[in-house]
């Protein structure tokens, strides 16, 4: 991954959003989420973890038009239920030996706000789960809800996301996304320092864009 993008390391177990946090200039800088990657049988968006080249795919919608089987959706070794209820924290399962090397992502619910690009600073909903076991290592919904930060100042993956790049279109606010992030554009070679992202681990997210700015 970048090399000035950099998980933040603690001690601590309590805090919130310690495996999402980045180190930078700012002190007053918070919490930041990584990205996901991976293949979908609904022919999501992807791009390359080296660098964006990709294939635009389609999207489900609620809030315009719901997918099919709107509360639960899947993709690529991914089931995510309450899929399209944004009230409601979605319960994100994965089993995977696969190791991607290129993000992908599918739109649960397809947003219809302000789109975001990769200097947006975003406030968003998110859960994260290890793409291999399904193992939960933080979520905002478990506390106190959304947060904010840059996207210039997080893992490639989350810029790519929720930002967009080649291949793969910006979020946009009132939107939820499943993710699947290659361990290069995660955290890497490095993992995290309390071990619940070990090294060359890819990693699953669920965000919803709940604002922009």
């Amino acid at each position: 991954m970048h090399s000035f993008i950099r998980p933040h390391r603690t001690t601590s177990s309590n805090t919130a959003r310690r495996t999402l946090r980045v180190q930078t200039g700012s002190a007053g800088l918070a919490a930041v989420i990584a990205l996901l990657a991976g293949c979908s049988s609904s022919s999501p968006s992807t791009a390359s973890a080296a660098g964006p080249s990709a294939s635009v795919g389609s999207s489900a919608s609620l809030g315009g038009s719901s997918a099919a089987g709107a509360g639960t959706q899947s993709l690529d070794g991914v089931t995510v239920s309450s899929a399209t209820d944004l009230t409601k924290k979605p319960v994100v399962k994965s089993s995977s030996t696969k190791a991607p090397s290129i993000i992908a992502v599918k739109d649960l619910v397809t947003g219809t706000g302000a789109a975001a690009s990769p200097s947006s600073t975003v406030k968003v909903q998110y859960v994260g789960v290890r793409y291999a076991d399904g193992f939960q290592f933080d979520a905002s919904w478990d506390h106190g809800g959304a947060i904010s930060f840059s996207l210039a100042q997080v893992v490639p993956g989350f810029t790519q996301g929720i930002g967009g790049t080649d291949g793969i279109a910006p979020m946009k606010i009132g939107g939820r996304r499943l993710m699947i992030l290659p361990a290069a554009l995660g955290y890497g070679a490095q993992g995290t320092s309390d071990g619940s992202i070990p090294p060359n681990a890819p990693i699953v997210f669920v965000v919803d864009l709940v604002g922009i700015g």
